[in-house]
């Protein structure tokens, strides 16, 4: 099992041995908390029970998915690898502007980290896809749905769409500079 970023598969197996079975994963840091999110891939030598046992041994550090295609791992980086710190980044924006709005230091922290928390454990739990959720705490004319404006007219879905992709192509720029192809 491979964690190092970029590295793709037929290069591991060049370096490591033609027919070496080899899993190559891409692990986030919420991983030391046991609350990662892995994509896995395998080449051509792995066999399923060696698939299985990859998957069981990241799934005892978080979430294990299965990509059919390498070449989207640029794209997990982009997503799973960077996301903690888009969401640390968010957070901080969040602490920030509720201090300028009165709130102390340490009750901006708390509510800002549970509220993420929350919302977080509210989308894995629930049927309902991230859209609908945000539409159901929105109130029409209300706090929410003010605030939301504001966000969504300074272009945020804009902002991550560029962001994601920067980051995509980034790792395949990396990819390509170890070796990749």
């Amino acid at each position: 099992i491979s964690i190092a970023a970029g590295i793709q598969l037929s290069h591991l197996g060049l370096w490591a041995g033609e027919e070496l079975a080899i899993v190559r994963a891409m692990p986030n840091t919420p991983a030391l908390i046991q609350s990662g999110a892995t994509a896995l891939c395998a080449n051509q030598y792995t066999s399923e029970t060696q698939r299985d046992l990859a998957e069981t041994i990241m799934r005892s550090v978080g979430l294990a998915l299965w990509l059919d295609d390498e070449t989207l791992m640029d794209a997990v980086t982009a997503l799973s690898g960077s996301g903690p710190a888009y969401y640390f980044l968010i957070m901080e924006v969040m602490e920030k502007a509720a201090t300028r709005l009165g709130l102390s230091q340490e009750h901006a922290r708390i509510l800002t980290l549970q509220t993420a928390f929350g919302a977080a454990k509210m989308a894995l739990e629930s049927n309902h896809d991230t859209e609908t959720l945000r539409k159901q705490v929105t109130s029409p004319g209300g706090t929410t749905e003010q605030a939301l404006n504001v966000l969504m007219s300074g272009g945020i879905e804009d902002l991550f769409a560029e962001a994601l992709k920067a980051a995509q192509e980034r790792s395949a720029e990396l990819a390509a500079s170890l070796g990749g192809e």
